[in-house]
């Protein structure tokens, strides 16, 4: 089982730096991920759209998705699952593990939505 002090787990953020109920783009190891404060939890998913290739920090978090800029496309920010048209294909999702304030993201555990 990964730690955090695993090399697979990357520190990406401060909790109380991420705005609640938004996104924030970070660059970790070349990947751009989307993060997501809701309340108290932090979500990660890949930052592009998988329908126009849109930056989805760039869209708006609503009652826990996120809705891309191009084409209003929406996925669930919790499993990246594609909630509606034009979007065909889930979000890849990241795993984060919070450790008091600090969020860690495990970039080798990315998964694909069933």
């Amino acid at each position: 089982m990964s730690t955090l002090t695993d090399a697979s787990w990357a520190l990406v953020a401060l909790r109380n730096d991420l705005p609640a109920d938004s996104v924030t783009a970070v660059t970790v190891d070349g990947r751009e991920i989307a993060l997501y404060r809701l309340a108290d939890e932090v979500f990660a998913t890949a930052n592009a759209c998988t329908h126009g290739n849109a930056r989805l920090c760039d869209g708006f978090v609503e009652a826990g998705e996120i809705e891309c800029p191009l084409h209003q496309g929406r996925f669930d920010i919790r499993t990246g699952k594609a909630m509606c048209r034009p979007l065909r294909e889930d979000l890849r999702i990241y795993p984060v593990k919070l450790d008091g304030e600090r969020v860690y993201v495990g970039l080798n555990h990315s998964v694909n939505p069933q």
